[in-house]
C-alpha cells in the first residue's frame, strides 16, 4: 500500500523493508562477480563444492550461488511494488534462506551434495538473513507511516 503525500509517494514499512534487502541481495550476486572483492576469483565454478572463490575472502560463492542472489533480488524489487508482495517476499524468502541454512549445515564442505556451494560463514549469513527477513514481513505493520501517536484509538480516523 502505497500513497501520494504532496509530491512524494509513501511506502508502507514492509515495502521498504523488502526494497532494502533486494538491494543488498542484488548487490552481494553482482559483487560476487567482482575480481579483488571475490577472492580466488580464477577459482570461480559454476556450481559445486571446487569453487574457491570468496566473497569479501569469507563467503564461499559460485557463478550458480551469485545468480541465486540476484534473482532474489530481482524479484524482491518487483514484489515490493505491492504491499502483499513485500510480506510475502519476506516471510517466504526468509523461510527459503532458513532452509538453505538447514541445507548448509547437513552438506560437509567437500560433499558432493554441497552443490550451491555453501560454507561456515555463508550458514551464518543465511541464518542471519532468513531471520531478518521473516521478522520484517511477519511483523512489519500494514498501515502506511505507522508513526501514529499511541493514545490514538486504532479506528479512529
Amino acid at each position: 500500500m502505497s500513497h501520494r503525500s504532496g509530491d512524494r509517494t509513501v511506502r508502507a514499512r514492509v515495502q521498504l523493508a523488502a526494497m532494502i534487502v533486494s538491494g543488498i541481495l542484488l548487490l552481494f550476486g553482482v559483487l560476487g562477480f567482482v575480481p579483488g572483492i571475490t577472492t580466488d576469483y580464477h577459482e570461480l565454478t559454476f556450481a559445486g563444492p571446487r569453487s574457491r572463490a570468496e566473497l569479501f575472502g569469507l563467503f564461499q560463492v559460485s557463478v550458480l550461488r551469485n545468480l541465486v542472489f540476484m534473482i532474489s533480488g530481482l524479484i524482491g524489487l518487483v514484489l515490493a511494488r505491492r504491499l502483499t508482495g513485500a510480506r510475502v517476499f519476506l516471510a517466504v524468502g526468509g523461510a527459503l534462506y532458513l532452509l538453505l541454512w538447514i541445507y548448509g549445515l547437513a552438506t560437509a564442505d567437500e560433499s558432493t551434495a554441497n552443490w550451491l556451494p555453501v560454507n561456515g560463514p555463508g550458514d551464518w549469513l543465511h541464518l542471519a538473513l532468513g531471520l531478518c527477513m521473516l521478522a520484517l514481513g511477519l511483523l512489519l505493520s500494514n498501515r502506511v507511516g505507522t508513526a501514529g501517536r499511541l493514545d490514538e484509538p486504532i479506528d479512529s480516523p
